[in-house]
């Protein structure tokens, strides 16, 4: 294989790569505790969009449970966000991890 095409197979997959960040960055996810008592909305590529909490929550004095609630949910939101990375990546390189390239941040 020649420079030149090595090359140009370099650009095709970057430009690539910054399709999938667009597609990921455009996609949201939501992750849920507490049977859907807290849910948290985050992009494909792991940022926080909103958070909703429900009313019963709210009426409830253990503030510890809502911190739990929200952390779980937030938690449940960045790992689907990571499989969706994942996911998009996969089809990318055509399933062959290459460390980073998950990562999307």
């Amino acid at each position: 294989m020649d420079l030149s095409a090595l090359m140009q197979q370099a650009r095709e997959m970057q430009e690539k790569m910054a399709t999938v960040q667009q597609e990921l960055a455009a996609t949201t996810v939501v992750g849920q505790a507490g049977g859907g008592m807290v849910s948290v909305v985050a992009t494909g590529k792991g940022e926080i969009v909103s958070v909703a909490i429900d009313d019963v929550v709210l009426s409830e004095p253990d503030k510890s449970m809502l911190q739990d609630l929200i952390a779980a949910a937030t938690n449940d939101a960045l790992r689907k966000a990571g499989e969706l990375g994942k996911e998009k990546m996969g089809a990318l390189t055509g399933g062959i991890q290459i460390p980073g390239l998950t990562n999307l941040s």
